[in-house]
């Protein structure tokens, strides 16, 4: 057997241990990917003190980017989720669209909401407003949950600082810039697509009513609700980091084409739109202006960060250990046996990377697990191909739609929203899944088009 098809044996071989190790004994991603990453590095010969060093160094090489940009996005959303400011784009979109249109209002609250909120945690404060808005208008209330729900999950997956987004970046060494630009142009129509245009029509389909709960109580009242922190100032809050991190990329544009030179003003525009600078001054104005302003006690908000932190630690770790996977590839040659093997094929490494992606997403249900290691293995076939930084951007988007695709029962969105929806299986499958799918479909083939132009 030559070397070649050993080591390809073997990546076979981990992807398969990875799957069972999750699914058969239910154990947790981060220590899954550990175990995963140490098969790979004895498998393949490696001296035990290197499978040791390997782990070390993907693990902190990952992290020193990843935890920081993660833990300080946690903070950031938690303060706009305890400020009300969730409901407040929710209810001024509402008003200026009326409720005929309020799919599309719901649409684009939850495309920015989703920017700083966890996706689970921005559905079940913005729910309510689905469905009060069903019973008021007697619509099924996939007519505008699909459209919030497209908002929230197509942001989650495309635009930073989501975690998933910002950890596959970081593993295949992608510009977040270019990630978040992209991310906008790529996910608004996407988001149409998959939200109030599909909602429409799966809303006739499938007629579900607000929960009993909604007709016997006062839900409603939150839409009308005034004391919450007004749409301009949410906004703003919002923009503030993605507009300091585009900026950071558009200099660096220009600097290389040298439209302009290097020198202080440059070097301050590169420092404030660094993710880690960004997102401190977006957290302490988020902290500022939406906490202190609004009476919320030093100890009080600092009991929501810490909070915001308990989800985002699991993240962190999870993503590290996929750090630790890419490092134990390259480290061991089997990055650049597969690297040589794509390099001779026509496949473009766009389509390997979202078939990468699809395979582990449809096997094992978590999108964050299948991102990550589609990034792990695409990593090191990379550093073979001359590709720029808008190329990378590309990959990671092509990558996070194939970590979408058929959300069904192993994967806990699906049951989250079949709950709260009150749909059985077969409608979950026929409303939530589709929708996920047509944000996979569309985002990969928006990321094709793209690559055909830069």
């Amino acid at each position: 057997m030559s070397n070649t098809t050993m080591l390809i044996l073997i990546t076979i071989a981990a992807i398969v241990l990875l799957l069972v190790l999750v699914l058969k004994f239910k154990i947790q991603a981060f220590i899954a990917l550990l175990i995963t990453s140490m098969f790979v590095g004895i498998a393949t010969g490696m001296p035990l003190n290197d499978v040791i060093a390997s782990i070390q160094k993907g693990m902190g090489s990952t992290l020193g980017f990843v935890a920081t940009v993660v833990g300080l996005g946690a903070i950031f959303g938690q303060i706009l989720e305890s400020s009300g400011g969730a409901e407040a784009l929710a209810q001024t979109m509402i008003r200026k669209f009326g409720k005929e249109k309020a799919n599309w209002a719901l649409v684009i609250t939850g495309f920015f909401v989703a920017i700083p909120v966890f996706f689970d945690v921005g559905f079940i404060i913005l729910v309510p407003i689905v469905y009060a808005l069903a019973k008021d208008t007697k619509k099924s209330v996939l007519f505008y949950g699909i459209p919030l729900l497209a908002g929230l999950a197509v942001t989650h997956t495309f635009i930073p600082p989501t975690p998933g987004p910002v950890a596959v970046a970081e593993i295949v060494s992608a510009d977040l810039g270019w990630v978040i630009l992209f991310g906008f142009i790529i996910g608004i129509p996407t988001a149409i697509i998959a939200g109030p245009v599909f909602g429409k029509y799966i809303g006739k389909k499938i007629n579900i009513a607000p929960p009993k709960f909604v007709s016997e109580g006062d839900d409603s009242s939150r839409i009308n609700d005034n004391n919450l922190p007004s749409f301009g100032l949410i906004v703003s809050i919002i923009g503030v980091p993605l507009v300091l991190i585009l900026l950071n990329t558009l200099t660096d544009v220009l600097v290389k084409k040298q439209v302009i030179n290097e020198g202080f003003t440059v070097e301050l525009l590169k420092f404030l739109g660094h993710p880690f600078v960004a997102l401190t001054i977006a957290t302490l104005l988020a902290l500022y202006l939406l906490g202190i302003k609004r009476g919320f006690s030093k100890n009080e908000l600092l009991n929501l960060s810490s909070k915001a932190l308990a989800p985002a630690g699991l993240i962190i770790l999870v993503t590290g250990a996929g750090g630790v996977f890419k490092q134990m590839l390259i480290d061991s040659g089997v990055g650049n046996m597969m690297a040589e093997s794509i390099a001779k094929s026509s496949l473009p490494p766009i389509f390997l990377a979202y078939i990468l992606a699809v395979v582990v997403r449809i096997t094992q249900g978590s999108a964050t697990v299948s991102m990550i290691t589609a990034a792990g293995i695409m990593a090191p076939v990379l550093t073979v191909f001359n590709l720029g930084a808008p190329d990378r951007a590309l990959i990671v988007i092509a990558i996070a739609s194939g970590a979408t695709i058929l959300s069904h029962v192993n994967d806990s969105g699906f049951w989250l929203v079949g709950k709260y929806f009150g749909m059985n299986e077969a409608q979950t499958l026929k409303s939530w899944t589709m929708m996920e799918t047509i944000i996979s479909v569309c985002g990969f083939v928006g990321a094709v088009v793209l690559s055909l132009f830069v």
